[in-house]
C-alpha cells in the first residue's frame, strides 16, 4: 500500500513539473569576450611558387545564354609548363568552360593535360573565378589585352598523375592566379604549405 502511495506521489510530481520544464528556455552559449583574441588554432598556411603554364587558345565557341549566364568554351591548343617544380608541354585538346554571369563574375573550369619533361602525363583540373567590371569582362571576351590588376582571376587545382617522381602533386593543395592574354592564358601555380 505504501509503495502504491509513493508511486502515485512521484507520478504526480513529475506531471506537475512538466509545464515548468517546458517553459524553461535552453541555456544560451556564453558570449565571447571582446578581450579574448580570435586567432586561428594553427599557423596560417603559406604559398610556395611551383610552376607556370602558358597555354595557347583557340577563338571561343559561344553557346549563348544558359542557366543565368553566357556559356563559352575555349580550346587549349598547346603551350608550355615551366618553373622550379615542373617543366613540360601543354597538350592540345583540352579547354576552358566558362559562364560569364551578370555583375562581373565569370566561372571558369579548365581541363587539359601537361606532358612533363620526363614523359609523365598530368591531368589538370582547374576551377575558379574571374571577377571584373562589365567593361573589363567585355574586353577580355573580345580578346583584347587587359592589365591583370584590373581583374581578380584565382583558381584551385587538382592534378591527376601516376605514382612516381611527380606523384607528390596528388598529395598537395594548389592555388593559382591567372592572367588572360588575347590568345593565351598564363597560370602561376602555388603549393599551399
Amino acid at each position: 500500500m505504501m509503495r502504491r502511495f509513493l508511486t502515485v506521489v512521484a507520478v504526480g510530481l513529475c506531471l506537475a513539473a512538466q509545464p515548468v520544464l517546458a517553459a524553461t528556455p535552453a541555456p544560451s552559449p556564453a558570449p565571447v569576450s571582446a578581450a579574448v583574441p580570435l586567432l586561428p588554432n594553427a599557423p596560417p598556411p603559406t604559398l610556395e611558387y611551383a610552376f607556370s603554364v602558358q597555354a595557347t587558345l583557340a577563338p571561343p565557341v559561344e553557346a549563348g545564354n544558359l542557366d543565368g549566364g553566357r556559356r563559352r568554351f575555349i580550346q587549349v591548343t598547346g603551350g608550355a609548363a615551366y618553373g622550379p617544380m615542373l617543366s613540360g608541354t601543354v597538350l592540345g585538346g583540352g579547354g576552358d568552360w566558362q559562364t560569364i554571369r551578370p555583375g562581373g563574375l565569370t566561372d571558369v573550369e579548365a581541363h587539359y593535360f601537361i606532358k612533363a619533361a620526363d614523359g609523365t602525363v598530368i591531368e589538370v583540373t582547374n576551377v575558379g573565378v574571374r571577377v571584373a567590371s562589365a567593361e573589363v569582362t567585355d574586353k577580355i571576351a573580345r580578346g583584347e589585352a587587359v592589365d591583370p590588376s584590373a581583374y581578380y582571376f584565382r583558381t584551385t587545382t587538382r592534378f591527376g598523375v601516376v605514382d612516381g617522381p611527380l606523384g607528390w602533386m596528388r598529395r598537395a593543395v594548389f592555388v593559382a592566379r591567372g592572367i588572360r592574354k588575347p590568345d593565351s592564358v598564363v597560370i602561376d601555380f602555388y603549393v599551399v604549405r
